[in-house]
């Protein structure tokens, strides 16, 4: 997929549409279609920077919702009905219950920021119960300030980050690894833990 064609072809609809669809839950390059329209607004012109956060801020506050609301009304059932068959059971079930609870606004507004989060963030909220109106404010923050700092960091760079854009990639690839790595490393680490303060939080069956 050429998003720099993508985005040259069609501009701002080629951002909406694959900033909302990760966004809600698919892995598609909303964040590469985002450079690639600010990078092309400062050396073109074509497009304005401006609306180019306009466009991606509602398509993050719009998919976000979206992957809440899927998350919320039909994933939490499916989890429910075979997720002892990856072996989801109620005890893991309650710590990303009590997790969301306790942080789930951290998670939404810093996970935009971050690949692998940034797609599936709003789905785990929903499935997790999160409280809406925390969602909410969350999604809506962390998704203006999020395209607001790649829109007119892109734009300024305008040419130069185009030329660096492998390297930038390659370093956010290996973060978002490293990231991954430390998380399951402090998950295991405190899973009894963790378990047991879910548990006293939410005790008995899951609804």
């Amino acid at each position: 997929m050429n998003v720099s064609h993508l985005v040259a072809e069609y501009g701002y609809l080629a951002v909406f549409v694959l900033v909302i669809t990760e966004s809600f839950g698919l892995p598609l390059p909303g964040e590469t279609a985002l450079i690639a329209a600010g990078v092309f607004a400062g050396h073109s012109h074509v497009l304005s920077v401006w609306w180019i956060w306009a466009v991606a801020s509602t398509a993050c506050i719009v998919g976000g919702s979206i992957g809440f609301l899927v998350g919320d009304r039909g994933g939490y059932r499916l989890v429910r009905r075979f997720g002892s068959k990856i072996r989801l059971d109620d005890a893991k079930l309650k710590v990303g219950r009590y997790a969301f609870a306790r942080h789930g606004a951290k998670i939404v507004f810093f996970g935009r920021f971050v690949t692998v989060v940034r797609t599936y963030a709003a789905l785990l909220a929903g499935v997790n119960k999160m409280r809406w109106r925390r969602f909410a404010l969350a999604n809506a923050g962390g998704g203006i300030v999020w395209s607001g700092i790649y829109a007119f960091v892109s734009y300024g760079a305008g040419n130069a980050l185009a030329h660096l854009s492998g390297t930038i990639n390659l370093v956010l690839v290996g973060a978002t690894v490293v990231t991954v790595i430390v998380v399951v490393l402090l998950v295991r680490h405190k899973t009894r833990q963790l378990v047991e303060v879910a548990e006293a939080a939410y005790p008995g069956p899951l609804e």
